[in-house]
C-alpha cells in the first residue's frame, strides 16, 4: 500500500503528459509526501505516449505505465488504473495539464474530514460549446438515473478513498461508467471549488461518436429507470390513444356526416409507431448488454505495462 495513486488515462498526450508527472512529483514533495505512485494508462494512442512514459519511468520508479491492445475508451482507462493502484486516496485527473495539480491538498483534505469522495468544481469549463452541451446532458442524466445529489458537479479531476476505489475495481461489467460506479459507492460526496487551467495543447480527443457512446452508457449502464420511463410513456400513450378513439366515436355520433381525417390518422399511427421503437430500441440496448456481459466482454486488453504485480 501507497498514501496516494495518480490514475492519469492518456491519449494523444506524447507533449503534455511529463509536464503533468513533472508538476505531481513537486506537488507531492512540497506536500511532504514521498510514498506515492503514477499508473498512466495509454488508451492505445497513435501517438508515442507509452515510449515517453517508459522513458519517465527510468527516472522515475513509481510511474507505472499500461498499454491497451486498442482504444476502450477513458473510463477504461480510469478503471484500469484503479484495479493496478495500491494508494489509500486515489485520484483522476487528465493527461493535458488542464487540472490544477497545485490544488492537490485543497482536493484531498475534504477526505481526512469525513467525506469518501472529492471533486473538483469548476466554475466555468474551458471547452468547445458542443463539449459544454455533452456535459450539461451528462449532469441531467446522472441526476435522473443514478441519484446523483444535483449540488454535485462531475468532472475528471477528484480523489476518493481506498474503499470507493476496490468498489470500482470489483465492477467487472463491459461498460464501466465511473459516475455510476462513485455513486453507487458512497453518498459523502463533495465539491471542491478550484478554477480550471487552459490546455496546453490541442483540443478535446471526444469526437460525437465517442461522446454519443458515452451518453448511451450513462443513460443504460447502472439504472433500470429507463425501462421504468418508457413502460410509462408506453401506457400514456395508449390512454391517449383511447381517448383519441372515444372522442373520434362521439364526433361521429354528433355529427354523423363528418367523415374521418386522413391525416390524424396518420399522425396516431406516426406517433405510436415511433414510440413502439423507441421502447423496443431501449429494451435491445439493454438485451444487447446482458449479452456482451455473459460472453464476458472485457472492459479492456493489456497489450504490455512496465512493472510486475
Amino acid at each position: 500500500m501507497c498514501e496516494l495513486s495518480f490514475i492519469i488515462p492518456c491519449y494523444r498526450s506524447e507533449n503534455t503528459v511529463e509536464h503533468v508527472i513533472d508538476e505531481i512529483a513537486k506537488t507531492v514533495a512540497s506536500m511532504s509526501i514521498e510514498d506515492y505512485e503514477i499508473i498512466a494508462v495509454d488508451d492505445c494512442s497513435p501517438d508515442h505516449v507509452y515510449d515517453v512514459l517508459k522513458r519517465i519511468s527510468i527516472s522515475n520508479p513509481r510511474v507505472r505505465a499500461i498499454r491497451f491492445s486498442k482504444n476502450f475508451g477513458q473510463h477504461a482507462g480510469m478503471i484500469a488504473g484503479v484495479q493496478h493502484s495500491r494508494g489509500d486516496i486515489c485520484v483522476f485527473l487528465d493527461d493535458d495539464g488542464q487540472c490544477p495539480i497545485d490544488h492537490l491538498g485543497e482536493l484531498i483534505e475534504p477526505l481526512h474530514n469525513g467525506y469518501d469522495v472529492a471533486i473538483v468544481e469548476y466554475g466555468k469549463k474551458k471547452q468547445s460549446l458542443f463539449k459544454n452541451i455533452g456535459s450539461i446532458f451528462n449532469e441531467i442524466v446522472a441526476n435522473l438515473l443514478i441519484d446523483k445529489p444535483k449540488d454535485i458537479q462531475m468532472g475528471n479531476f477528484m480523489a476518493f478513498r481506498r474503499f470507493v476505489a476496490d468498489e470500482i475495481a470489483r465492477y467487472k461489467g463491459p461498460y464501466p461508467y465511473i459516475s455510476g460506479l462513485l455513486f453507487r459507492s458512497s453518498a459523502k460526496v463533495i465539491n471542491v471549488p478550484i478554477e480550471e487551467r487552459e490546455r496546453m495543447e490541442g483540443g478535446t480527443t471526444y469526437t460525437f461518436k465517442k461522446l454519443v457512446a458515452l451518453w448511451v452508457n450513462s443513460f443504460t449502464a447502472f439504472s433500470i429507470k429507463p425501462l421504468r420511463m418508457a413502460t410509462i410513456a408506453g401506457g400514456c400513450a395508449a390512454v391517449l390513444g383511447l381517448l383519441l378513439a372515444v372522442a373520434t366515436v362521439i364526433r361521429k355520433i354528433v355529427t354523423p356526416v363528418m367523415t374521418v381525417g386522413w391525416s390524424s390518422t396518420i399522425a396516431v399511427i406516426l406517433f405510436l409507431g415511433g414510440l413502439i421503437l423507441f421502447v423496443l430500441g431501449i429494451i435491445g440496448e439493454y438485451i444487447g448488454r446482458i449479452y456482451m456481459t455473459i460472453n464476458e466482454t472485457p472492459q479492456y486488453v493489456i497489450a504490455e505495462k512496465n512493472f510486475d504485480e
